[in-house]
C-alpha cells in the first residue's frame, strides 16, 4: 500500500539532503518519472501529488521531490536563483540514485525548476509536461501580479499569518471552492507556520527578490532553448498563472502542445484528476 511513510527517502543531492517519495513497479526497466511541486506556505511533493502517486507508480519508477526549502529537505540559502539552485539539486539526487534520465512533470515554481533542468542538464530529461510554469509563462492580458500571487505575498508578508489568509490563498488555486476543506487548510497551516519551514519559504522568497540573478528566472528569454518534447498544461480558471500566460511559450518552445483543462484552476492534478493522469501517462508513453 502507497502512503507517506512507506514511500518516505531521503538521499543525498550534492551537499543538500533531499526528501523525497518513491515508488513504482516491480520491475527494474521502468521508465523514471519525477515530480516537483509548486510553492506557496505549506508546500511539498506529497501535498501536491501525493494522490497521484499510486497512478504513476503502475507506469513509471516516480519520484516527488521536495524542492529544496521545502518540506522534509534541507531549507539553505540558495547560491544561484531558485529554478536553477532547484534544477542542480535535483541532478545531483539523480546521480547518487543512478538515474541517468527522467521524464518530468513540474507545477507552478516546480515547472520553472523542470524548465530549467531541461536547460542546464538536458541529457538527463527525456520528455516534460508543464503545468501553469512559473518563470516561463508570460501575462500578455492578465495584469500582475495576479489574484493567486498577491494572496501568496500577503501571507508570506504577515507576521503572524493566519488561517483566514491561508485559505484565501488556496481558494485561488482551484476553480471549485469546494476543495479548499478545513482539513486542507488546517493541513497547511500548520506546515506553513512550522519555524523549519518559514525559514526556507524567506530563503526561497530572498532568492527571486535578489538582483543579481533576476534576469535568470526569466526563463521565457530561453524557451526556444528546450530541446525536448513539452506539454504544456492549464487550467482555464488558473488565477495564479493565467491562461494566456501559455501562448508566448507554446510559440517558442520548438516541440510543444497546449492541453487546456475547462473548470480548472491552478491545481490541474487535484481537479482534473483523471484527465490530468491518463493525459500524462499517455504522453510520456508516445
Amino acid at each position: 500500500m502507497i502512503t507517506y511513510e512507506s514511500t518516505s527517502r531521503t538521499a543525498k543531492a550534492g551537499n543538500l539532503n533531499l526528501h523525497f517519495h518513491e515508488a513504482g513497479p516491480d520491475h527494474p526497466d521502468a521508465p523514471v518519472l519525477i515530480l516537483l511541486h509548486g510553492g506557496g506556505p505549506g508546500a511539498s511533493a506529497w501535498s501536491n501529488f501525493g494522490p497521484n502517486l499510486p497512478f504513476f507508480a503502475e507506469r513509471f519508477r516516480t519520484l516527488l521531490i521536495d524542492q529544496p526549502c521545502y518540506g522534509r529537505s534541507d531549507k539553505p540559502e540558495p547560491d544561484r536563483d531558485y529554478f536553477s539552485f532547484s534544477a542542480a539539486a535535483t541532478a545531483a539526487l539523480m546521480d547518487e540514485l543512478g538515474i541517468a534520465k527522467a521524464h518530468f512533470i513540474g507545477n507552478s515554481l516546480g515547472g520553472g525548476a523542470a524548465v530549467r533542468m531541461s536547460l542546464d542538464h538536458p541529457g538527463k530529461v527525456d520528455k516534460l509536461l508543464l503545468m501553469s510554469p512559473g518563470g516561463i509563462s508570460v501575462n500578455l492580458f492578465s495584469a500582475d501580479p495576479t489574484e493567486g500571487i498577491r494572496r501568496l505575498i500577503a501571507f508570506a508578508a504577515a507576521a503572524e499569518p493566519t488561517r483566514e489568509q491561508m485559505r484565501a490563498f488556496l481558494t485561488t488555486l482551484v476553480h471549485d471552492p469546494s476543495l479548499v476543506t478545513d482539513a486542507l487548510v488546517e493541513e497547511r497551516y500548520t506546515q506553513a507556520m512550522d519555524p523549519d519551514a518559514r525559514i526556507g519559504g524567506a530563503r526561497m522568497g530572498a532568492s527571486f527578490a535578489n538582483p543579481a540573478w533576476q534576469q535568470d528566472t526569466l526563463l521565457w528569454r530561453e524557451a526556444h532553448r528546450i530541446g525536448h518534447p513539452t506539454l504544456l498544461t492549464w487550467g482555464r480558471e488558473d488565477r495564479v498563472n493565467p491562461l494566456d500566460g501559455a501562448l508566448l511559450a507554446l510559440k517558442a518552445i520548438p516541440d510543444a502542445r497546449l492541453h487546456v483543462f475547462p473548470r480548472c484552476g491552478h491545481w490541474a492534478q487535484t481537479e482534473a484528476f483523471d484527465d490530468f493522469n491518463r493525459l500524462a501517462a499517455d504522453f510520456f508513453a508516445h
